[in-house]
């Protein structure tokens, strides 16, 4: 059975389902931040996946991605799964602007998190699940 692991629980926000990911947001304002991770138990890396699954996750990364870039305006949109902290398979999809905190660096370790307000949450996840 899928369960999510106890770190994105505390990191993130749900903001829907998709074919095979569920959609969290990242709990940091200073980046339009959302992760994806496959509803899928026990799975460390995508290629644990069947083919067709891993056809339908790229496709919803980059359906994702997209919708990001456009609504945001990003001047780069960050993709990764890195899964050194939380084995959980999930994947980073980030909108980054020039403006942003640690552009170009990675955002990990560079800026401290900055966690939505109650109003910025509840309009974003509106925004998200409309260009989703």
């Amino acid at each position: 059975m899928f369960e999510l692991h106890p770190q994105l629980q505390a990191d993130t926000i749900p903001i829907k389902d998709l074919d095979i990911c569920t959609v969290l947001l990242m709990n940091d304002s200073n980046y339009p931040w959302l992760i994806l991770v496959p509803k899928r138990p026990n799975i460390r890396e995508i290629f644990e996946l069947s083919q067709a699954e891993q056809d339908t996750v790229n496709r919803e990364i980059s359906h994702v991605a997209k919708a990001l870039n456009t609504h945001f305006k990003a001047d780069k949109m960050n993709i990764g799964a890195l899964g050194n902290m939380v084995p959980q398979l999930h994947i980073h999809i980030i909108a980054r602007h020039k403006t942003d905190p640690t552009f170009p660096n990675p955002v990990w370790g560079n800026a401290i998190p900055i966690p939505y307000t109650e109003t910025e949450l509840k309009t974003l996840k509106q925004t998200l699940n409309q260009i989703l």
